[in-house]
């Protein structure tokens, strides 16, 4: 079953890290990423640009509207996100437990509701 990720961190907060500690998230990242890969679970995942570069579009009476920033005002915000396959929830909760986010994070696992599974 496929499970989707998302990373939350505050971005505030993570601005304020040095060069330093920022290289090494970045290295742990990088072997979290290859240990999925070469494990099998990997499908696909992406570091997000933050908040201040999102569009959020609405349709209201037929009418797009746009508005610069994020849908919600949250002490957290959605940085990156993995697609991966696991062999149940437990399994899906054990490889979110190991994203070096989660240390000043949180890590939502959500499962992935798949198109064929619709036709059902």
């Amino acid at each position: 079953m496929q499970y989707l990720l998302l990373i939350y961190q505050n971005e505030v907060e993570y601005a304020k890290n040095d060069a330093a500690t920022s290289q090494k998230m970045l290295q742990e990242y990088g072997a979290f990423t290859q240990g999925i890969i070469q494990n099998g679970n990997y499908k696909g995942g992406e570091r997000l640009r933050p908040t201040t570069t999102a569009t959020t579009v609405r349709i209201r009476d037929g009418k797009t509207l746009t508005t610069d920033g994020p849908f919600a005002e949250t002490r957290e915000q959605l940085g990156g996100f993995y697609l991966i396959d696991a062999k149940n929830l437990d399994e899906a909760i054990a490889i979110a437990a190991r994203i070096p986010g989660a240390r000043v994070g949180s890590i939502e696992v959500r499962p992935i509701w798949e198109m064929a599974d619709y036709n059902k």
